[in-house]
């Protein structure tokens, strides 16, 4: 999540510390204005197929309301809609 705008980050990744890291550093231009992002929830899959597809739907109109609507209500933070 971004601290700047409380916007989600929503993607695949094999190395978790190391995309956050990424995005953190600022030099992906997609996501320079929105740092700094701290992880608030992850999920991880045996293979990297299903992995993908659940990516796929978080990012679809449903899977993202979804995903926030889980987040609010069991974090109690506030995501940007």
């Amino acid at each position: 999540q971004s601290l700047r705008n409380k916007s989600l980050y929503i993607g695949f990744t094999t190395d978790l510390r190391k995309r956050i890291k990424d995005h953190n550093s600022g030099d992906n231009q997609a996501t320079r204005p929105f740092i700094p992002y701290k992880l608030i929830f992850y999920e991880a899959f045996l293979n990297r197929i299903d992995a993908k597809n659940r990516e796929e739907y978080l990012k679809g109109g449903y899977g993202r309301k979804s995903i926030k609507i889980t987040l609010n209500r069991h974090l109690k933070s506030n995501i940007k809609s």
